[in-house]
């Protein structure tokens, strides 16, 4: 019990998950999201080949959520309890981040509930579009549910916001606050990172320059100031060249707003390194991944793997395998399937999507 507790607790419940997610669509190029996972230690990320047929339970107790995947999937995962983002087989992409604003309400059992370790899994198994999916939950009620563990900092709620991006270049950023769902649907919502709530995010954004105001762009890693910065240098990217060009100006971005390695500081307890990070290409559906430990990148083509229903879920190993490099497609193995993490249930305050 003592180790799921501290699982959890790093997984959802610390007061840190400072990372940064931007979409990039060049003119004839690629649509494609670039990701920073920031952390405040090795988060034993591992990636998973999640086929098709896969029953799922929204691991909440009473009125769970029920479904059966539709389309095939490759994630990363948070110490192998959770999809903390992925690529599905249609080029549907799901985020999630760390938001300290968030408060998913307390579980009302009469509405479908949904583990939040479950959330981006909830989307990448169902939809092949962020239209499709923003029409779905607007129709059908849900309740993500977080949960409140103890850890060496004391008790900690879980707070995360998710994003969706898919091929035609769509975006929909949901996020819980005071109980209520806020779901931010556009194209033009192209950059997410962490606090303060997203309204507040695009608010602050106009007062620089570049989009409306008069200040310089700001220069620290807080998340306020990495929005801004990750949002103007993807808005003045140059046209690639080639596609080459056009993953490496999406890292040439992540690069320039990731954390550096540095001792915890507590007048800024919301910072942590950047652990690793990702470039998910949603229209060849190839899906990138760089270690900050490790000099090499690595890719897998999803549209060369086996989701069809039936065949074994796979694991590359990631934890301290700096040796891999380039396509590693063919690398995945059979593995006994992960177990998403369940979410305790506190009652009393309604919550709807």
């Amino acid at each position: 019990m003592k180790t799921l507790t501290y699982i959890l607790s790093v997984l959802i419940a610390l007061p840190a998950y400072p990372c940064t997610r931007v979409l990039w669509e060049a003119p004839n190029q690629d649509v494609i999201v670039g990701r920073n996972m920031d952390w405040v230690e090795d988060m034993g990320t591992n990636m998973w080949l999640l086929p098709r047929g896969i029953a799922r339970d929204g691991l909440v107790g009473l009125n769970s959520l029920k479904w059966t995947s539709k389309y095939g999937s490759v994630v990363l995962t948070a110490y192998d309890v959770g999809s903390a983002e992925g690529l599905n087989e249609k080029g549907l992409t799901a985020n999630l981040l760390y938001l300290t604003e968030s408060n998913f309400g307390a579980r009302d059992e009469k509405i479908p509930g949904l583990a939040v370790s479950l959330w981006p899994q909830y989307f990448l198994d169902n939809f092949q579009s962020v239209a499709e999916a923003v029409a779905h939950i607007e129709k059908n009620p849900m309740q993500i549910v977080a949960a409140s563990v103890q850890t060496s900092q004391g008790t900690k709620e879980g707070t995360v916001h998710l994003s969706l991006s898919d091929k035609n270049g769509d975006n929909a950023v949901i996020e819980y606050i005071n109980g209520q769902a806020q779901i931010y649907h556009g194209k033009e919502y192209k950059v997410m990172t962490n606090s303060p709530p997203y309204d507040q995010q695009l608010k602050i954004m106009k007062t620089y320059k570049g989009f409306g105001g008069d200040k310089p762009l700001p220069g620290t890693t807080d998340a306020a100031d990495r929005f801004v910065r990750a949002a103007y240098y993807s808005q003045y990217l140059p046209k690639p060249a080639d596609y080459r060009e056009a993953v490496a100006g999406v890292l040439s971005v992540l690069r320039n707003v990731s954390q550096p390695f540095g001792s915890p500081d507590p007048a800024r307890p919301y910072i942590s390194t950047t652990r690793w990070r990702t470039v998910a290409d949603l229209t060849r559906g190839i899906y990138f991944y760089e270690h900050t430990m490790s000099p090499n990148i690595v890719w897998v083509q999803l549209p060369n793997l086996d989701f069809r229903k039936g065949v074994s879920v796979k694991k590359i190993t990631l934890v301290k395998n700096y040796d891999l490099i380039g396509d590693i497609t063919t690398k995945f193995k059979p593995a006994k399937p992960f177990q998403f993490l369940r979410s305790e249930v506190p009652t009393g305050l309604k919550a709807k999507l």
